[in-house]
């Protein structure tokens, strides 16, 4: 029998996909937004998914599931708020944290911002790895760039990984440091889909990783490249980031061209047979806050071996 997870914020399922290309099987998905749940059924009709809030959630219905995966809300930690924390009525961690108590899972992943690791929030990442600790957690917290791990973008991304004392260790994936993927190399057959004249020239330009994409929230953000400094950022790699296009650049377009919903996806590491439910607000926020799934995979790929190497000292 294969490993099994539960995860928590599920999103658009872009943690998701790294579980299952980690050979881990879902016992169930919890998500919040309607939309959200749509495209996790449409692209995926065998999981289980549940649109239910996560502090209406009893733990005791999954019970014996191996790893709980989530990926809480990012804006009580990021800059680009106002860094509430425990504050901030988003703020989930402390929901991750009773459901392990009451499912006793073997492993725990929890992804979030790098804003989580500044010194501010010193106190809280201290408090939930002593509430891991009491339940016999060993408890490491790293930051991994989505770029030392094939994805065309700078994405700095804090990961918890709590492995049970008596399973064996946890190591984290060695980045690939050598060589990263450019956003022209990874989009650029899709800027050429309507025969864009200039696309050889443009993908000559784009030629580094792009800035982090960001999402937004409900409250905050659109379909755009993120803020001021972002769309400098996109400005630099030849693309223009004050909004999300509907289709690629015709022949005779001129100037810098916007990214598509699906240049945006490639560019979060979405393969394109993943597709979303909503329009294209909807959509692109559930780009943007995703976990890209290759950073999600290599985690997950070490958890596993940590917990059937303790399997096996067991037996």
């Amino acid at each position: 029998m294969g490993l099994n997870v539960l995860e928590l914020c599920a999103g658009g399922g872009g943690q998701a996909l790294g579980l299952e290309q980690a050979n881990w099987k879902a016992a169930a998905l919890v998500e919040l937004d309607p939309l959200a749940c749509e495209t996790l059924r449409k692209n995926r009709p065998h999981w289980t998914v549940l649109q239910e809030d996560l502090r209406q959630v009893s733990g005791k219905r999954f019970k014996g599931v191996d790893l709980i995966a989530a990926g809480v809300p990012c804006p009580p930690f990021s800059v680009a708020g106002k860094q509430l924390g425990s504050e901030d009525e988003r703020d989930l961690f402390p929901e991750v944290i009773r459901m392990v108590k009451q499912i006793k899972p073997r492993a725990v992943m929890i992804e979030n911002v790098r804003g989580l690791m500044d010194s501010r929030f010193n106190d809280y990442r201290a408090e939930i790895i002593n509430a891991l600790e009491e339940m016999q957690f060993r408890v490491s917290w790293g930051l991994l760039n989505a770029v030392d791990f094939d994805v065309p973008q700078n994405r700095a991304r804090s990961i918890l990984v709590a492995i049970k004392r008596n399973e064996g260790s946890f190591s984290w994936p060695m980045p690939n440091i050598m060589r990263s993927v450019s956003v022209g190399e990874a989009v650029a057959d899709l800027m050429a889909e309507r025969g864009w004249k200039n696309v050889a020239d443009w993908k000559r330009k784009a030629n580094a990783p792009g800035p982090t994409i960001v999402g937004g929230s409900k409250k905050h953000g659109g379909p755009d490249l993120g803020p001021t400094r972002a769309k400098q950022a996109w400005k630099q790699l030849g693309i223009d980031g004050m909004g999300i296009a509907d289709t690629a650049p015709d022949v005779g377009f001129s100037g810098n061209p916007r990214l598509t919903l699906r240049m945006v996806a490639r560019l979060q590491g979405f393969p394109d047979t993943w597709t979303f439910a909503g329009r294209k607000t909807a959509s692109y926020r559930q780009i943007g806050n995703a976990f890209p799934p290759q950073i999600a995979k290599a985690v997950a790929s070490q958890i596993a071996k940590a917990l059937l190497n303790g399997k096996r000292k067991v037996s």
